[in-house]
């Protein structure tokens, strides 16, 4: 297990440019499996968990060339489907949480596919309900093998379907739409995340000659077509990162630029942080985040103390709910984080309440921060990252803290943001990454 040591404190300043769109990333990888042509694609990240699917590819048979930093050209024309009954293959599956997206391509365009129990974040359950019923619907056979907890999942023939999402769950939409771009007829999915990886994903697909319309609304219709050929494709900026980076901007009272975020694409992302009291300006595609000593948090019109809570896409990602939290802790005022989406990921925030921050955990789903503005230092501490983005959001802490701060476990931050530490360190931080 590797730790980082974090002297904090320091101000950062100088420009970052965000990775590659994890989320994004791991769905279009798995779409690589759609076509027997090559696809080439850019702006990957170089991070744990797409590695791991990258890997998990090329031992499916997948040939992968790197062509330069970030940029990969997959050619799936010979996949082993054999390996997908080896323990090689349910180990890698059961660790890596992305690994539910081979489903819809391999049902599509082979006909047989097996889930392993996926692992990735202990932040509560995480249904595949969605993923699993918009396949049947499709029609998917499921048998559940108990004693692998796995389901070995097979369709002569797939066929289109309407179906009504009971969610709109993002990984659950992509697996439907890999699933139904090969499949015949027409299928209709409402209530369809409509996420900008989404998006990305579905204009790869019709890029390779698949028929998406709709795309950016939660209803899509697809027109299935016999096979998809080559394509190029650019992941976009990861919308987390640029959050991340706001925030550690201004718990730091840092000047900081964040190059070429695509910022049309961040939703109300910008917003909530304002909301907060942060500056922030739009330069073309750039965000400039000015110094300030302090922000004061926003207030409802009628006076009421401000919500921030997650909704589905156009409204504010999750995953940013622990950084806006982690935020709030040195800003003036008070703010309520409603987590909806999962029940176990304020649980970090004793954490920080070791460090001084005054927080009330509400419940598995609530937080209340009172913020005590620059009159507020975070003491540093040791803790252990339990996730990706509460690791992220530790670290932001420990930035902030006057003194010397561990973190452990930061296996969990590498698998979602790149060389986190060297990046940080070109703009003033001090972190030291050791291994155990």
């Amino acid at each position: 297990m590797s730790s980082f040591i974090i002297e904090g404190g320091r101000r950062l300043s100088g420009s970052i440019t965000p990775q590659g769109a994890k989320n994004e990333a791991l769905q279009v990888l798995c779409a690589v499996l759609l076509s027997s042509e090559e696809l080439v694609i850019d702006n990957i990240p170089d991070i744990l968990d797409v590695n791991n699917l990258i890997d998990l590819l090329q031992e499916m048979g997948v040939r992968v060339e790197k062509k330069r930093k970030g940029c990969y050209a997959f050619n799936a024309a010979h996949i082993d489907l054999a390996y997908l009954r080896t323990e090689a293959y349910y180990q890698r599956c059961a660790s890596l949480r992305g690994a539910v997206m081979l489903v819809g391509p391999l049902l599509a365009r082979f006909g047989e596919a097996v889930l392993p129990q996926p692992g990735g974040d202990k932040i509560g359950r995480r249904r595949l309900d969605t993923h699993l019923i918009g396949i049947r619907k499709l029609g998917a056979v499921f048998s559940y093998d108990s004693s692998k907890k796995r389901y070995n999942i097979q369709a002569k023939s797939l066929k289109g379907s309407y179906m009504l999402l009971e969610e709109a769950s993002v990984t659950g939409t992509a697996n439907i739409i890999m699933a139904a771009v090969l499949a015949e007829g027409e299928t209709c999915i409402y209530n369809a995340a409509c996420e900008p990886y989404v998006q990305q994903l579905c204009r790869m697909l019709n890029r390779m000659g698949a028929k998406i319309s709709g795309i950016g609304s939660n209803l899509l219709r697809i027109q299935g077509v016999e096979a998809l050929g080559a394509c190029e494709h650019r992941i976009l900026p990861d919308m987390i990162e640029v959050g991340s980076f706001i925030g550690m901007a201004a718990m730091t009272a840092s000047q900081i630029s964040i190059k070429d975020t695509a910022f049309n694409e961040l939703g109300i992302i910008p917003d909530s942080f304002r909301r907060l009291g942060i500056a922030l300006e739009q330069r073309g595609d750039d965000i400039f985040i000015p110094h300030q000593e302090g922000y004061t948090i926003d207030s409802f019109i009628d006076g009421s103390i401000m919500t921030i809570a997650d909704a589905p896409w156009p409204g504010l990602t999750p995953d940013l709910l622990s950084v806006l939290l982690v935020v709030a802790t040195k800003a003036t005022g008070s703010v309520l984080i409603h987590q909806k989406m999962f029940e176990s990921r304020l649980f970090f925030v004793d954490k920080l309440i070791d460090m001084g921050a005054q927080i009330i955990l509400c419940d598995p789903h609530r937080a209340t921060v009172i913020g005590l503005g620059r009159q507020f230092r975070l003491r540093p501490a040791t803790m252990t990252s339990p996730d990706i983005r509460a690791g992220i959001a530790l670290l932001i802490a420990a930035l902030s803290a006057e003194g010397r701060s561990v973190i452990h476990n930061i296996e969990q931050i590498d698998r979602g943001y790149e060389s986190i530490d060297l990046r940080l360190n070109k703009l003033g931080a001090s972190i030291t990454r050791v291994s155990s």
